[in-house]
Formats: C-alpha cells, structure tokens, sequence
C-alpha cells in the first residue's frame, strides 16, 4: 500500500486489528506509536497520518494532517470490451493506477458473453480493485465505471452526444488505419476503444466508423485487453505529454 486510504465514515474510528491496513502499517511497515504514514480519504485530501497510539486489542489510533489535493485524473476514457474476470479486476485496479476518468466495459461481438454475467460489480469486488489502483498511486479518487451489453448500446449514450467531442480512437490491430503512436496527437479530451483479444467484428468496426472513431494500431501483436487498454493510455499520455 502506497498510501493509507480511509473512508469518511471511518474518521474518528480506530483501525481494528484484523483490518489489512493495520497489518499493513505494524507488519509490514514496522510502524510504532508516534510513527507517521502517507494517507488520504477517498474523495477528499491526502497528507499523512500518526499512529497515536496502539490499543489493547491491537487497534490502531491515529491522526490525519491531509493538506494535499490528489493529483488530477487524466482527459482519457477507456471502454474495453469485456474480458473475464481475474482480468477484469486487474483491468480497473492498473486503469484506476493510471489516473483515467473513466472506464466502461463493454461486451462485443467476438467476446465471451459469460464474462458479462460476474458478480464483480455487485459483490463490491470492481469497487475494490478501483480503490487499489488509487491507493496504488497515491490518489484519492476513483474514475467512473459503467457497464453496457454491446458495443452498440454504449455508443448510442456516449457522453459527447450531448457535449463535447473528444477525440475517437478505436486500436484496432486487425484492419487499423494509422498508428496510434504516429496519430494520437492533439489537444483536448480522448475516448480510447479496445476490443476483446478476438478483435472488433466486421459490424463493430462499422459502427465505430459511423460514431468517428479513427481506427488505430498498437503494434503486430496481439495482446491482453488489460495489455492492450494501459499501453493504450501510457502512448496517450506519454505522446500528448499528459499528467
């Protein structure tokens, strides 16, 4: 753990002997009473922390001085067609690390449409990998999530329906028509689409043409979508010198 994240309703409370952050802190850290730590409250400021003092049952008391705003998330969205789960978890906690500000999965045609059917997003388990990724980077705050059936729907409720348009780019590695490290260039917001590992099918690159998407290529190989999606965003960020 890069940084101590606590809830709101957990302020004022001490961290109880069982929970991973006071693990954490005494075990692995080799944190005593008086010592300070890197900390922060989700959604709100971070700063660091003093272990007060160590209770008789192992919990821990503390203080928090957070003067610092958590850094700014990045102009990027990333929707990625839905991989399974183990891959799921690791896709929205390395997303969550990179600072994006939001995140949609969404199944596609060449997907396996079980993957659409984890529990991830009602048993707190997506909830969880965001907040590590958070943690991960010493950050406060969680990109959105959303969740759509088919590439399809999600395209018919994209945010800059209604507003600002950013730029579109689909990485497509099968039929590209660029490359994402020679045309990604620009100003303002980016909307990142990556497919299953099987690709876009004929239909979805249609409908990614239609909607503006510019189909571009990371490379000859084929790769993870949780892969494919963070070294998406690092040639974004690195090319437009973002964050």
């Amino acid at each position: 753990m890069n940084l101590i994240l606590f809830e709101e309703n957990e302020l004022g409370k001490p961290l109880l002997k069982g929970d991973p952050r006071a693990a954490h802190l005494t075990k692995t850290l080799r944190k005593a009473a008086g010592d300070e730590f890197d900390a922060g409250v989700l959604w709100g400021r971070r700063g660091k922390g003093r272990i007060e003092r160590i209770g008789g049952g192992g919990e821990l008391f503390f203080s928090l001085f957070l003067t610092e705003s958590p850094p700014a998330r990045l102009p990027v969205t990333v929707t990625a067609g839905f991989p399974r789960p183990i891959q799921t978890r690791r896709l929205l906690r390395d997303l969550s690390s990179r600072g994006v500000c939001e995140i949609t999965l969404a199944g596609c045609d060449l997907g396996d449409k079980n993957y659409l059917n984890t529990t991830l997003l009602e048993d707190g388990g997506a909830r969880a990998a965001l907040v590590d990724g958070a943690v991960q980077a010493r950050d406060t705050t969680l990109p959105r999530l959303a969740v759509f059936r088919s590439l399809g729907a999600w395209l018919e409720q994209a945010p800059w329906t209604d507003g600002a348009r950013p730029r579109l780019i689909a990485c497509d590695n099968v039929d590209p028509q660029g490359d994402l490290s020679a045309e990604s260039r620009g100003e303002g917001h980016v909307a990142l689409a990556i497919g299953p590992e099987r690709g876009w099918s004929d239909w979805e690159r249609l409908q990614l043409e239609a909607a503006g998407f510019k189909r571009l290529s990371l490379g000859r190989r084929a790769l993870r979508v949780e892969t494919a999606c963070v070294a998406a965003v690092a040639a974004v960020q690195i090319i437009n010198r973002l964050g």
